[in-house]
C-alpha cells in the first residue's frame, strides 16, 4: 500500500525557490535537512503554558516529555503558542475570550506545516477552545491535559478551591481573618495543576476522555505525579501512529461519543460549564446536540465519584482509586462500547480492566454516591429556550420551590445591596440576577452562585434559591439555576423579572416560571429597553454582534462546523 503523502511537504517538500524558504530559516534552529525529507510526520505542539494562567505554569516540563515520545516514534516536533485563558486573572471573564482563542489555534494549525496535533490545555477555558479550534481543522489530535494539583491542607485539614464559597462566608461573618485567609491561600494552591475538585478544569479533562480524545487516565493524573510525564510522552508516541493511520478528530467525535461524554459526566457531577463547551464542540465538528439530549442522558445515570463539589472527596484521591477508567466502568451498559479513542482501542476495551480501590470514592450503578446527578434542564416562560441546575450540588429541599424573588439588575447592583441592612430578604426568596449573560457582562462571568446576604448567614442560612443568565464556577455548589436563555440583556423574560414577583422553581418536572399572567408578561416586554452596551471596538465588539446564547454554545455563529485543513494559497 502506498503511503500517504504527508501533509506537511505541501510545505517541506518543495523544489527550488519554495522548498527554499519553507526549510531555510526554519534550519536557523539547527533541524538538520533529513527532517524534512518527508518521512517523518511533524506534529505541533500547541502549548498554552502561560504564568499568568498558573494551571499551565508546569507546561514547559510536560511538553519536553511528549517531546521525547513524539521523537521516539519518529515524529518532529514543533511547538508553537497559542493564546492562553487563566481563569483566575482575566477580566471581565476568561469565557469572553473562548471563542478567540479557538480562533487562535483553528489558524495556526491550518496555516501552518504540521501533519497532527497534541493540545496541551489544563485551565478552564484552554481545554474547550483548543478542541473547538482543532475540530474546525481536522487533522489528527490528542489533548494531554495538565493534570490537577495536590490536595491542600490547611490547620489539620484538606482544601481545595471549593472551601474558598465557605472561606467568603466566614470571613463575612468575621470567623476567620485576613491573615488566615493569607496563609489558606498558599495552602490550597501547594502544587503544580489545576484545582483539585472536579471543577471545570478537570470536568474538561474527564469530558476528552470520555470523547476518546486522550490516552486512559488523562483526566485525573495528579500534575505532580511523574507519571503526569509517562502520560505526556506516551501521548507523543500516539500521536505520530495516529497520523500515519489518518485517525482524524471526526472520526473519534461521532455522535456516540459525544452521548457518552455526558453519561460521564452525570457520573462525576461535572461542571454545568460542560454544556457550553460540549454543545459549541459539536457544532465545530457537524454533531447535532441540544439541551434536551443533556437532560435525557443525564437522567439515566447517578453520582458515581464521590468528589467534590457534589461529594466530599478530590480528583487526586479519584486517581487513587481507579480514575476515570474505573468510573466508566460502573455505567459501561449505558455507554456506546464501540465508540472509537484516540488509542485506536474502543471504549469498552479501554474500561474492560478497569478496577476500583476504594468504594467511598467510587460508588456502584446499584448503590451510587448520590441517585442524581448530571444536569437538569428546565423549561418555562423564565426560561422558553432552557437553562440549567447540577441536582447534586443542589440542596434537595429545594428543588421544588415557590418564592418571592430579589432582583439584582446588575452585578454592581448586587454588590451594592446584597449586605445592606435594608434589603429585604428572607430565606424564602428567590434571588435573580439580571444582564450576565454573554451579552449583558459581557462574556457570561462565573458570577451564577451570589453569595448570600450577610443578615441570612448570621441566622445559619446556607443555600437559597439563585436564578441568573450567568454561569458558575465549576467548583461552586448550591441550588443555582444557571444559563437562562435567552439572557436578560437582549430581551429575554428574565429582563421582566420585578421583586415581589413569585416564581415557582421544580427540578424533578424540569420547570421554572414567573406567576404572572401572559397579560403582565406583554404589558413589561413592552416597556423593555435593550441594554446599553458600550462596546465600539475590537474583539468586544465582534463578540456581542456574533456571539450565541448559552443553549447554542456560545459560539459566534460563522464559527460553527468544519473549514478543514487544506491552504491553497502560497505565502511568496
Amino acid at each position: 500500500m502506498t503511503k500517504k503523502k504527508l501533509r506537511s511537504q505541501d510545505w517541506y517538500g518543495r523544489t527550488g525557490k519554495d522548498g527554499f524558504i519553507y526549510r531555510s530559516w526554519m534550519k536557523n534552529q539547527g533541524f538538520p535537512h533529513h527532517l524534512f525529507e518527508g518521512d517523518k510526520p511533524v506534529i505541533g505542539i500547541c502549548n498554552t503554558w502561560s504564568e499568568l494562567t498558573p494551571c499551565n505554569a508546569h507546561f514547559r516540563d510536560l511538553a519536553d516529555a511528549l517531546k521525547r515520545g513524539i521523537w521516539e516514534a519518529g515524529g518532529f516536533p514543533l511547538e508553537f503558542p497559542v493564546m492562553s485563558l487563566g481563569e483566575c486573572s482575566m477580566k471581565p471573564t476568561a469565557m469572553l475570550f473562548r471563542n478567540l482563542a479557538s480562533m487562535d489555534v483553528e489558524e495556526s494549525i491550518r496555516a501552518n506545516p504540521m501533519d497532527g496535533v497534541v493540545l496541551m490545555c489544563g485551565c478552564d477555558k484552554t481545554t474547550p477552545s483548543l478542541v473547538m479550534g482543532a475540530a474546525s481543522v481536522d487533522l489528527p489530535a490528542m489533548v494531554l491535559s495538565g493534570g490537577p494539583m495536590l490536595v491542600g491542607r490547611f490547620k489539620g485539614k484538606k482544601i481545595g478551591t471549593s472551601d474558598i464559597w465557605r472561606f467568603a462566608e466566614d470571613f463575612k461573618l468575621g470567623k476567620i481573618s485576613q491573615e488566615e485567609m493569607i496563609e489558606a491561600e498558599a495552602a490550597m494552591s501547594r502544587s503544580v495543576g489545576s484545582c483539585a475538585p472536579m471543577g471545570t478544569a478537570s470536568t474538561m479533562a474527564a469530558m476528552v476522555e470520555s470523547l476518546g480524545l486522550s490516552l486512559p487516565d488523562n483526566a485525573t493524573i495528579p500534575a505532580a505525579d511523574s507519571r503526569r510525564k509517562v502520560l505526556a510522552h506516551m501521548t507523543g508516541m500516539r500521536i505520530v501512529e495516529m497520523v500515519n493511520e489518518d485517525l482524524k478528530m471526526s472520526k473519534i467525535l461521532t455522535r456516540k461519543a459525544f452521548e457518552n461524554s455526558i453519561m460521564v459526566n452525570a457520573a462525576l457531577g461535572g461542571s454545568t460549564n460542560f454544556i457550553l463547551h460540549l454543545t459549541a464542540i459539536a457544532k465545530r465538528i457537524g454533531v447535532d446536540i441540544d439541551l434536551t439530549d443533556f437532560d435525557k442522558f443525564s437522567s439515566m445515570i447517578p453520582l458515581i465519584a464521590n468528589v467534590q463539589p457534589s461529594g466530599e472527596h478530590w480528583v487526586e484521591d479519584l486517581f487513587y482509586a481507579g480514575g476515570l477508567p474505573a468510573v466508566m466502568k460502573e455505567i459501561e451498559k449505558y455507554l456506546h462500547r464501540d465508540s472509537i479513542t484516540a488509542n485506536g482501542k474502543t471504549i469498552g476495551e479501554n474500561i474492560e480492566k478497569a478496577e476500583c480501590y476504594d468504594r467511598n470514592l467510587i460508588g456502584t450503578f446499584e448503590k451510587p454516591i448520590k441517585p442524581e446527578s448530571g444536569i437538569a434542564v428546565l423549561k418555562g416562560n423564565l426560561c422558553p429556550n432552557g437553562a440549567v441546575i447540577k441536582p447534586s450540588a443542589a440542596t434537595p429541599s429545594l428543588l421544588t420551590h415557590t418564592g418571592r424573588a430579589v432582583v439584582f439588575e446588575n452585578i454592581d447592583d448586587y454588590k451594592a445591596r446584597i449586605d445592606t441592612p435594608e434589603l429585604d430578604i428572607d430565606e424564602t426568596c428567590v434571588m435573580v440576577m439580571k444582564n450576565v449573560g454573554p451579552k449583558g457582562y459581557p462574556g457570561m462571568p462565573e458570577v451564577g452562585n451570589m453569595g448570600l446576604p450577610e443578615k441570612l448567614l448570621k441566622k445559619g442560612i446556607k443555600d437559597m434559591v439563585r436564578i441568573s443568565d450567568g454561569r458558575m464556577s465549576g467548583t461552586g455548589y448550591g441550588t443555582v439555576v444557571l444559563h437562562v436563555s435567552p439572557e436578560s440583556a437582549i430581551g429575554g423574560p428574565l429582563a421582566f423579572v420585578q421583586s415581589g414577583d413569585m416564581i415557582e422553581l421544580n427540578v424533578p418536572a424540569r420547570t421554572l416560571n414567573l406567576m404572572i399572567s401572559e397579560e403582565e408578561f406583554e404589558k413589561r416586554r413592552a416597556l423593555f429597553k435593550p441594554l446599553n452596551l458600550p462596546y465600539e471596538r475590537g474583539y468586544v465588539n465582534l463578540f456581542l454582534d456574533k456571539v450565541n446564547q448559552a443553549h447554542d454554545g456560545v459560539d459566534f455563529d460563522f464559527l460553527q462546523g468544519s473549514s478543514g485543513s487544506e491552504v491553497k494559497r502560497d505565502s511568496h
